[in-house]
């Protein structure tokens, strides 16, 4: 299956369309000398727009035909969901307000998302938001690897499974496409692009395209969701054996407000959102409109009020862009440079406010929590008073809702801050040793500076923040003139990599053997000072008289300071594909993954002094096995792999008994395994059937460290003073994700109408680490929930979704196969479900403030779209 052509005929690979399954140029290019076949492009098209990749890896992909039957501008973490081993909960119908994504019960921060080679996770947290996705129109293919990275992946992130997606290059021919749909809860979306054909004596080709989309945000009365998106790329080709430059722009501009999060409990108490509706007609909850404003009476201490204070009245703003460049050179027979630069810019925040204060804040601890009044200075010897952000709260020291007095609260906007300006680079040389072995080096750069502050501003008289960034838009200062923020501080996330790899051919068998050493570096700087091992920061800003006042008083806690911290390992990518017919394989894959402690986890630990273990956690690593049977034709593509993942080094947050506190530490092994596969068939040229399936089952090796007796009491299993309690989380699942998913696809062509619907079954996932239910009122012990009242069980259900897709053309009309009308509904059976939440230890025990937040499952909803193409 895999006799390799002419040199002249694979350079000439990446003109096919369909046969670029992987992220980079450069591992495109390395990629297609395997998948150039004698069989032809059809099989590297696939069936009803699936593609199963003859590769080392256990690998899916998406392509458009597939993509343009969902949502139009459907989030592409959505319309992966399709594919086994991937568990996305979407927030909404539309695409515009984020999810929850696992890949083999890797969760979003351990999974890489790449567009055009660029990685989108955040460079601090890792986080994926699914929302500011590409135009779906827009969107070539998209393609999973299940378990593994490709050698010149640039994450910090990927310790398991990556996602990459490839922009569309610019049609010949000069077309236009426009797209405006209708659906529930006012969903109103325009999409519109331009293609100019080629225009210049040497092949130059562009498009152009916007879109804009807007609807009330689901479930609440409060808030709408705005987005709006440009793209461009311009396309040059270079001679005629594929070599190219490519540069595209994309911009995400969102306005969204919060929705559908929820206390994770069904047991009756109270209203939701206080808790998870129990049937359909409680999903829909109302938040009371307010007012900001209450009486200024001087001489009188006014309270704030808690208007805008609940998470559906927080704005959840964000401006996101790009620039790429896509290019491949040939240098000389057989050695071909590709070379990716890219730029990123990001800003957001989330949103949230707090209680402002017009007086001082005493920050002497030897008393206590001494009174201040409206001076500043040492009032006793044992209090000293002084304005900043201080314990959660801002304090000002000045006269904020103009009443004459420093005695008052109130509520401020107080989003957290992040400006991101990041520079990449993937670059790769390929040599041809002959037409059986090539080999390949290349470098990766990823050059992220993160500033984060958390300035505060006044909020309108609804509740809403009066701006959306505060950073630049007059944020309120102290009496002392500095700008007050909950967090300031400066990361740069550095990595520099080196890989290399090799692909030979003997006869039936092809071997691939990449190794890449990545080389981090997280410089840290935090002009705050750090007062818990959770991470709670006292600022002062440009105060510099007072933030030295509070070192002076507070000698046991770090000040403002800077650390760098190195990571580098290497990492080894091993694969094999065995071609025992024409059309069937077996395969086989090993690798290395890796995640390096984000920045928000290693700000928490500037607590601890920096020679100290707690301030310095290991990197967290995964060994990856794949074996897998493969059958690709025309009309039938099957693929099915067993899998084994072994953490190392697990990061999370667990209790550490030599500071007796809970901090980000490393948790021991964790085994994952599991068996997932996909089968697409095309009996004719007017039906296809799609099915996929995957089972996952994690093991946690170890108990946790749960925290150590204070008291006396054999119920609990405390029978000394300072003995360690151990959460019971060995021999546990993992939480979070589903144990099994399987669904599939079924689509008719009955010529000028065409009918699509897809279903999925999300199997049940564990709500914590424990696997026990969530308990309120009792007591642990061994780290298991005793007494109380259960108030939501271990698992969240199953649940099936069903989607329709209708589409009817308007070529009878003489309008073109271009121009037709689209109809989606998803959730056609308005399944109420669980949505989105993330896994974790030990949460819902014992308080209810310790109780997580949990989405609610997004229901039926009707979208049309006319289509026009020309």
């Amino acid at each position: 299956m895999k006799k390799t052509l002419l040199y002249t005929v694979a350079t000439a690979a990446l003109m096919i369309p369909g046969a670029a399954f992987a992220q980079s140029t450069g591992s495109i290019d390395f990629d297609e000398g395997s998948e150039i076949v004698v069989t032809g492009a059809s099989v590297n098209d696939g069936v009803a727009g699936v593609v199963v990749p003859d590769t080392t890896k256990a690998k899916a992909v998406l392509n458009q035909e597939f993509i343009a039957r969902q949502t139009p501008g459907q989030s592409v973490n959505d319309i992966i969901n399709q594919l086994p081993g991937v568990s996305f909960q979407n927030n909404d119908p539309f695409g515009s307000a984020g999810g929850t994504m696992t890949i083999r019960g890797f969760d979003n921060t351990r999974i890489s998302q790449t567009f055009d080679g660029v990685p989108l996770n955040d460079s601090g947290g890792y986080a994926i938001y699914s929302s500011q996705q590409l135009d779906s129109e827009l969107i070539e293919q998209v393609n999973v690897n299940l378990g593994t990275t490709d050698v010149d992946s640039p994450t910090a992130a990927a310790s398991g499974s990556t996602v990459n997606y490839r922009t569309r290059n610019p049609t010949d021919e000069f077309s236009v496409k426009a797209v405006g749909s209708v659906g529930d809860s006012q969903f109103f979306r325009i999409f519109g692009s331009v293609d100019t054909g080629v225009f210049t004596a040497v092949g130059t080709k562009a498009f152009f395209a916007a879109s804009k989309s807007t609807n009330d945000v689901l479930f609440s009365n409060r808030g709408i969701i705005d987005k709006m998106q440009l793209n461009a790329k311009v396309y040059q080709p270079l001679g005629d054996n594929g070599d190219f430059i490519s540069v595209a722009a994309h911009y995400n501009e969102a306005r969204n407000n919060r929705f559908g999060s929820v206390t994770f409990r069904d047991d009756s108490v109270g209203a939701v959102p206080s808790r998870f509706p129990n049937n359909r007609d409680e999903r829909d909850y109302v938040i009371p409109y307010c007012t900001t404003t209450m009486p200024a009476i001087a001489g009188t201490a006014d309270a704030a009020t808690s208007c805008g204070s609940t998470f559906d009245e927080r704005l959840n703003p964000s401006n996101t862009g790009n620039i790429r460049v896509n290019s491949r050179f040939t240098l000389a027979d057989g050695l071909v440079l590709s070379v990716d630069p890219s730029f990123q810019y990001v800003r957001a925040n989330g949103g949230g406010t707090a209680v402002g204060r017009e007086g001082f804040r005493d920050i002497n601890p030897t008393g206590g929590t001494g009174t201040c009044g409206t001076a500043a200075g040492a009032i006793t010897p044992a209090i000293y008073c002084s304005a900043g952000y201080l314990a959660g709260s801002p304090y000002f020291g000045r006269d904020l809702n103009g009443d004459g007095d420093s005695l008052d609260s109130v509520r401020v906007a107080a989003p957290s801050e992040t400006n991101t300006r990041r520079y990449g680079l993937i670059s790769s040389l390929r040599y041809d040793i002959n037409d059986q072995h090539t080999v390949r080096i290349a470098y990766s750069l990823d050059y992220a500076r993160h500033r984060q502050t958390g300035e505060v501003n006044f909020l309108a008289v609804d509740g809403q923040q009066v701006v959306p960034f505060p950073e630049t838009n007059n944020p309120l200062q102290d009496v002392t003139g500095a700008v007050l923020q909950k967090r300031d501080r400066l990361s740069k996330a550095i990595l520099n990599q080196v890989s290399g790899e090799y692909r030979g051919q003997f006869g039936a068998l092809t071997v691939n053997a990449g190794v890449r050493a990545p080389f981090f570096k997280r410089d840290l700087t935090n002009y705050c000072a750090t007062s818990s091992a959770t991470g709670f920061v006292e600022c002062f800003g440009s105060n510099a008289a007072g933030a030295t006042q509070y070192g002076t008083l507070n000698p046991a806690i770090q000040g403002p300071q800077r650390r760098v911290l190195k990571y580098n390992k290497v990492l080894p990518n091993v694969g094999l594909v065995f071609d025992v017919a024409s059309s069937a394989s077996v395969f086989g894959n090993y690798s290395k993954g890796v995640q390096v402690p984000g920045t928000d986890n290693l700000y928490n630990s500037f607590f601890f002094a920096a020679n100290t273990p707690s301030a310095n956690p290991s990197p967290e690593t995964t060994d990856n096995f794949d074996v897998g049977v493969r059958y690709r034709t025309s009309r039938l593509q099957a693929q099915a792999s067993v899998w084994y993942t072994k953490y190392s080094n697990r990061l999370a947050s667990a209790y550490d008994p030599e500071t007796d506190r809970t901090l980000y530490r490393n948790l021991g092994q964790v085994d994952k395994y599991g068996v997932d596969g996909s089968i697409s068939y095309r009996p004719t040229d007017f039906f296809s059937l799609y099915a996929f399936g995957s089972y996952l089952k994690s093991k946690i090796k170890d108990n946790v460290l749960y925290g150590e007796c204070t008291a006396l009491n054999a119920a609990i299993g405390c029978t000394a003073i300072g003995q360690e309690i151990f959460a019971q989380t060995a021999g546990k699942r993992e939480s979070g994700s589903p144990v099994y998913t399987f669904g599939g696809r079924a689509q008719a062509n009955l010529g000028f109408v065409e009918l699509g619907v897809q279903a999925k079954r999300t199997g049940p996932r564990y709500v914590n680490d424990l696997n026990q239910p969530f308990t309120l009122g009792g007591t642990i012990s061994g780290g298991v929930a005793t007494g109380g009242t259960q108030v939501y069980g271990a698992k969240a259900p199953a649940y099936t979704l069903v989607d329709l897709d209708l589409r009817l053309s308007a070529a009878p009309l003489g309008l073109g196969d271009k121009t037709y009308f689209q109809l989606n509904v998803t959730n056609v059976f308005d399944k109420l479900y669980v949505g989105g939440f993330d896994g974790r230890l030990d949460s819902g025990f014992v308080a209810a403030s310790n109780l997580p937040f949990v989405q609610i499952g997004a229901p039926r909803t009707f979208i049309g779209s006319v289509v026009i193409g020309f």
